[in-house]
């Protein structure tokens, strides 16, 4: 089917022309991607957590729903959704999530890192990395404290989302590095681009 594979604990970026899918694939089940856009032309137009959760009036997107930048302009509409829990409030993991979180003394650089390393090349800096939309991660919020607690997602082998590109976009896309937020493993991210 022309997938291309993000290998457990790593990333990718790559362009993504207005009008094209992109289908996030968990071949395996129970493993989250984190995601990332960026204006092609101007990448300080930057997908935004705030501005689209803000016009969505809710925390939990799925179909239907549109991804705002920072500039309120929609980059991208979930077209479709087989799971129906992503979590668009926590940050990218990184190697200071696993020291202070974890206690790890020699961290993994996490998806922070990998999104870092994948969009150097399209002049994105580590500054520029926003909080990504976590694909298939299950953050459920207490709605009396506002507690939330990571839990392992609910994704089954080979569920997907797919989002339409609103305009010309670089696309950040990671196989999680977390074990808190993967239930413990670590797997591989599919996608393709239609």
């Amino acid at each position: 089917m022309n997938d291309r594979i993000i290998k457990p604990r790593s990333g990718a970026a790559f362009e993504l022309s207005k009008g094209q899918t992109l289908t996030v694939i968990d071949p395996e089940g129970g493993q989250v991607a984190d995601l990332l856009a960026f204006r092609k032309d101007d990448t300080r137009e930057v997908i935004s957590s705030g501005r689209t959760l803000d016009y969505a009036s809710r925390i939990y997107l799925t179909r239907g729903d549109n991804l705002y930048s920072n500039r309120s302009n929609i980059m991208l509409t979930i077209e479709e959704d087989d799971v129906g829990r992503h979590d668009f409030l926590l940050t990218p993991c990184s190697a200071d999530t696993f020291r202070i979180i974890y206690g790890d003394e020699e961290p993994h650089r996490g998806c922070f890192g990998n999104l870092a390393a994948a969009l150097k090349p399209y002049g994105v800096q580590p500054d520029d990395i926003p909080t990504a939309f976590n694909c298939f991660m299950n953050v459920p919020v207490n709605g009396e404290t506002g507690e939330f607690t990571v839990e392992p997602p609910i994704s089954k082998a080979g569920d997907r989302i797919v989002f339409r590109a609103e305009q010309d976009l670089i696309i950040g896309l990671t196989a999680c590095s977390a074990l808190q937020s993967n239930g413990g493993s670590f797997k591989p991210i599919h996608y393709r681009i239609g």
